[in-house]
């Protein structure tokens, strides 16, 4: 009896077979954002989009085709995160290295008195050409200072020969800094 026993319990459960596991594959998709936009993080500081190690929503075409090809922006996955959170402290300390060295730079700035340079003139003391942010960023150079021609703020090109002109100067991290430049007439053969 035992084996008709056995055999009725068999009966009354049906076999349960194994199906063989659906093969799901995961797709590394970017994240989209609130509104509709890519979700990346930041690598590099950029402007008019965010700073570096920020999670910002920008138009996907930018991302894919700019940001992320030129290594200024990840695709935020966890690695990335944990990655540019150690890249995160090397670029703070780099970072605030830089902005004491252009403290020292504004501070030899102000002492600095008036920077010469020499153009050619007229005899009513108009300049033939003008001078720019590119002739005061050559001549600050030329005394060992570091000043790129994108740092000088001038309004407007300085036209006119022996006059004393005020100029701001931007040198980045929000430290300003301001020089007298004056513009001295060359003494041509005549």
């Amino acid at each position: 009896m035992a084996k008709t026993a056995k055999k009725g319990e068999a009966a009354s459960k049906p076999a349960e077979k194994k199906l063989p596991q659906k093969k799901v594959r995961v797709r590394n998709q970017v994240k989209k954002g609130a509104h509709g936009g890519t979700l990346v993080v930041l690598v590099d500081d950029t402007p008019h989009v965010g700073k570096q190690g920020e999670i910002v929503e920008v138009k996907a075409g930018y991302a894919r085709n700019y940001l992320i090809p030129y290594g200024k922006a990840v695709v935020p996955t966890a690695e990335n995160l944990r990655t540019l959170e150690q890249y995160k402290i090397k670029v703070e300390k780099a970072r605030e290295a830089r902005i004491a060295d252009l403290k020292v730079l504004a501070e030899q700035l102000t002492r600095l008195p008036a920077v010469t340079i020499e153009a050619n003139a007229t005899e009513d003391n108009h300049l033939y050409g003008s001078i720019g942010p590119v002739e005061i960023s050559k001549t600050l150079k030329g005394k060992n200072l570091k000043v790129e021609p994108e740092m000088v703020k001038l309004e407007n090109p300085i036209k006119e020969a022996n006059t004393l002109t005020e100029v701001p100067l931007s040198l980045g991290f929000g430290i300003e800094a301001k020089i007298q430049v004056l513009v001295v007439a060359l003494q041509g053969k005549k």
